[in-house]
């Protein structure tokens, strides 16, 4: 059984170890595979997190 790190390609749309495509292809490196399958997720909050922190500073608060 592979164990981590473990890291989600962006090419194939799955979760590999460290043994998977190249770097440039991939977020991570992971704890643990679940995390790695919930990457695009923590993406999205991340850019959702500093787009509103980005609008509130255009603004002044």
């Amino acid at each position: 059984m592979a164990q981590g790190p473990w890291f989600y390609c962006l090419k194939h749309h799955t979760v590999e170890d460290r043994d998977g495509c190249a770097e440039r292809h991939r977020l991570g490196p992971y704890d643990t595979r679940e995390q790695a399958e919930h990457a695009l997720q923590g993406v999205a909050e991340r850019n959702e997190r500093l787009d509103a922190e980005d609008r509130a500073w255009r603004e002044g608060d």
